[in-house]
């Protein structure tokens, strides 16, 4: 999927494009408003993620623009404006969703997920892992219909995980998937949370294997 995003604090700006590319999208980044504009007028982009406190342009007005244009885009909004009427005002401009500063890689990655199968016509937002689902939605997993509990962060692990079963997950990514960008988790941390989200999921016949040097796989139970 292709990705603009705007952001105009740029180590804000990079880290969501260094995790939006860790996940497979080809993220282009606008600093402003006139930049968007330009952007967004000389190619398609499936999704947008959208600062509203941008130097140049409000970027409700980008938004604004982006539906009057009719672009099949979807608009995930990025702002610390927190003010109910601000969000009931980008979503009645045809905001997809609305994600209020500070937040968590882990919560911007999900709502990122949801946005693009939405724009896919894809109804289902709950992955089945042998006798686990997971509902993205929700971040919920359950087991045989029963909810597995985890705390918050060890949620973030599974999540991330779950969502890229059989595939590698680096220790950088898990990192992103953690923690706030201002936020600093070193690999004992990682390695711990790892391991305690192992301990959870035996019972469930799911396993997280180590790719040593590389990061961490969840693989699926024999049929």
């Amino acid at each position: 999927m292709r990705m603009l995003v705007v952001e105009d604090n740029p180590a804000l700006a990079d880290g969501v494009g260094r995790v939006m590319r860790d996940a497979g999208h080809n993220v282009d980044l606008a600093v402003d408003g006139e930049a968007a504009m330009s952007a967004l007028a000389a190619g398609k982009f499936d999704l947008v993620l959208l600062d509203l406190s941008l130097p140049d342009i409000d970027g409700l007005d980008v938004l604004r623009m982006i539906r009057g244009r009719n672009l099949d885009t979807a608009v995930i909004v990025l702002t610390a404006r927190g003010a109910l009427d601000e969000r009931v005002r980008g979503l009645d401009l045809g905001a997809d969703d609305y994600v209020t500063k500070p937040f968590e890689v882990s919560e911007l990655e999900a709502r990122v997920r949801v946005a693009l199968r939405r724009l896919a016509g894809q109804r289902s937002n709950v992955i089945t892992l042998g006798r686990v689902a997971f509902d993205v939605n929700g971040r919920r997993a359950t087991l045989d219909g029963r909810q597995i509990e985890f705390p918050k962060r060890e949620l973030n692990v599974f999540e991330l995980l779950a969502t890229r079963a059989g595939k590698v997950v680096s220790k950088q990514q898990l990192r992103d998937s953690l923690a706030a960008f201002d936020d600093d988790i070193s690999d004992n941390a990682i390695e711990q949370y790892v391991s305690r989200v192992r301990k959870r999921i035996e019972p469930t016949g799911l396993r997280i294997l180590t790719a040593r040097g590389l990061g961490y796989t969840l693989e699926l139970p024999e049929a």
